[in-house]
Order: structure tokens, then C-alpha cells, then sequence
């Protein structure tokens, strides 16, 4: 039975957030239609304490875009973005929730980041997703969302490593692009790792 995950579909990453996707908000719609042709939809969600390290605002006389060191990894620092309880966490107001069964919350520790859907930037915390879908009988996951060059990509790595059979669809991403061609490498790494990268669905 093949899952989709949808990632990170919030405010804080659609067009007039914090950390606004280009187009980020085209994918709703056509999230909204491949829905109904799962069994089972789950979903992940930035949820960050205000206080977190990946934020520049906390790191005095640093900028967005600046690396830092973080838990021990380079970190990216960010704009201020999906802080806990805050209306840019919240998933985009277009997306249908009702078919999602389960939100897995990510980016809760303020000392390291958390891309995937599956653990954080460490692997050192797991969210519950790969056991929740294995309890489901799930062998097969397809993968939508924002952004396809950071947390979409990470989460489907990790979906490989945790041995499930993972669709990437393409269609129905947008990515960051901090550097220009960040999109196409990370399509071209995710399929070298064993991704299949489809259309909207395969």
C-alpha cells in the first residue's frame, strides 16, 4: 500500500511567509486531488521553539543564508520561521487536512535542525513516522511538498535508507533554490540514492 507524505506545507513557507517558497502555494490544489487516491496520507510540520539555533535572529551579527555550527553540523541559519503555535506554522489555509491521519512535528529541539520528515539533521532523534507507516503495512511512500532541495530531499533520502520503495513527485514540489540549479542536484542526488522521480503520480 503506497503512503504520501505531504512535507511542510505551512505559511511560514508559501508565498508572504517568513521563508516563502517561490510558488510554494501552486502545489495546494494539486495536493488536494492525488489525496483521495491514497489510503493513507500523512503529513510533517516545522514546529520550532522561538529560540532555535537554525534562526539568525539568534545568533547576533549573523544573516540568513550565513553557516553555522550547530549540534555539531554545519547549519544554515534561516529567517525566523514556524515557530510553535504561530499562525506561519500553521498549514497553508487551501490545503485539505481532512484525509491526513497523522502530522508529524519536526524541528522541536532548539539545538538541532530537522529537515526530514523521518529524524532530525543528526539522526540522532527519530519522529515516529517510519514506525507508524510500517505498523500501517506500508512499504511504498510518495513524496510531496516544500521545499524539494531541503526538506522534501532529505526526507526521501531517508525514506530510501529505511528501506521504503520512494516516489519523488516532482510536480508537485517547489524549491528554495538559495543557489541556482539547488533543484536539479537535488532531484539528481535523490535519484542516485534510488528515488524514482515521477509526475504528479505513478
Amino acid at each position: 500500500m503506497p503512503a504520501l507524505i505531504i512535507v511542510d506545507v505551512q505559511n511560514d513557507f508559501c508565498p508572504g511567509g517568513a521563508l516563502a517558497v517561490p510558488e510554494g502555494d501552486r502545489i495546494v490544489p494539486p495536493i488536494n486531488r492525488i489525496q483521495p487516491q491514497y489510503d493513507l496520507v500523512v503529513a510533517t510540520q516545522d514546529w520550532h521553539p522561538a529560540d532555535h539555533g537554525s534562526f539568525a535572529a539568534n545568533h547576533p551579527g549573523r544573516k540568513p543564508g550565513e553557516i553555522v555550527e550547530l549540534a555539531g553540523l554545519p547549519q544554515i541559519l534561516w529567517p525566523v520561521h514556524c515557530v510553535q503555535g504561530t499562525r506561519g506554522a500553521e498549514f497553508h489555509p487551501d490545503l485539505s487536512v481532512r484525509r491526513i491521519a497523522q502530522v508529524f512535528r519536526k524541528g522541536t529541539d532548539r539545538q538541532i535542525d530537522s529537515y526530514s520528515g523521518f529524524f532530525d539533521n543528526g539522526h540522532r532523534a527519530a519522529t515516529g513516522l517510519a514506525e507508524y507507516l510500517r505498523g500501517h503495512g506500508v512499504r511504498e511512500v510518495h513524496i510531496c511538498g516544500l521545499a524539494t532541495d531541503y526538506c522534501v530531499k532529505f526526507t526521501a533520502l531517508d525514506a530510501v535508507e529505511l528501506g521504503f520503495e520512494t516516489y519523488l513527485l516532482a510536480e508537485v514540489c517547489r524549491g528554495v533554490e538559495l543557489h541556482a540549479g539547488d533543484v536539479q542536484q537535488a532531484i539528481y542526488q535523490m535519484q542516485q540514492c534510488g528515488v524514482y522521480c515521477v509526475g504528479s503520480r505513478p
